[in-house]
């Protein structure tokens, strides 16, 4: 049996957070920087997020209330939500991966040799890429399916921290209702609301290893946010 609380359990104490990432694309594989180009699951993340959503209700046995699941709009995350069993979500922009800009769909390696020195994006951020690196192009995954990219000026990990604190704000009511909250989205972007659900600044999110289709748990401990299990 679960020892976390579940929702409607006991309304007088705080729910959870529910981080659940989702499952393998191309992209994850070969390590190309997928922001907002939407990579749709391979096989194996199909398969990935049946798992997920196994180990999650096993971990939630109750599941999550009408209006308690949010995911971003991108397809790998909406789709990771409905085949873990979740398909009852709204989406919320905010939740969208962490916008690369100029590094979108290419590897870090690439990126370095562009700027002729390694590059980080929790370092360097994608504000520090050149404008020549800007463009659209399209790209043709393993499965034959065709994706547009747009490598545009991007986002500072601190504009995507206000995307976090944004959905923060929204969710926290219904935590401190007592329900707990699930939110299906991509790794880096959940790692940065960890880091201000934690109130710390949004680059500690590198330290923060996060699987594709692992969920992880946050919660309030004698009043203070923190991390109640991760990467589950």
């Amino acid at each position: 049996m679960s020892d976390y609380l579940t929702s409607g359990e006991d309304a007088s104490k705080p729910g959870y957070l529910v981080l659940l990432r989702h499952g393998q694309t191309a992209w994850s594989v070969s390590g190309q920087y997928t922001g907002h180009t939407d990579v749709p699951l391979n096989e194996e993340g199909r398969r990935q997020a049946m798992a997920g959503g196994k180990r999650l209700r096993e971990a939630f046995p109750e599941g999550f209330g009408p209006g308690h699941i949010f995911s971003s709009p991108l397809h790998r995350a909406s789709e990771t939500a409905q085949l873990a069993g979740y398909s009852d979500f709204q989406t919320l922009d905010d939740l969208q991966e962490w916008d690369y800009g100029p590094a979108e769909g290419r590897k870090r390696e690439e990126v370095s040799d562009v700027l002729g020195h390694d590059w980080c994006v929790w370092d360097e951020g994608p504000e520090k890429l050149p404008a020549k690196m800007q463009g659209d192009w399209t790209c043709t995954l393993d499965e034959g399916i065709t994706v547009d990219v747009h490598d545009g000026v991007g986002e500072t990990v601190d504009q995507a921290a206000a995307r976090a604190r944004r959905v923060i704000a929204k969710v926290t009511p219904l935590i401190l209702a007592g329900h707990n909250v699930l939110l299906v989205a991509h790794a880096h972007i959940l790692r940065i609301v960890t880091t201000q659900w934690l109130r710390v600044d949004p680059h500690s999110g590198r330290l923060l290893r996060f699987d594709t289709a692992h969920h992880s748990v946050l919660g309030y401990y004698k009043g203070d946010p923190v991390i109640v299990r991760w990467n589950v």
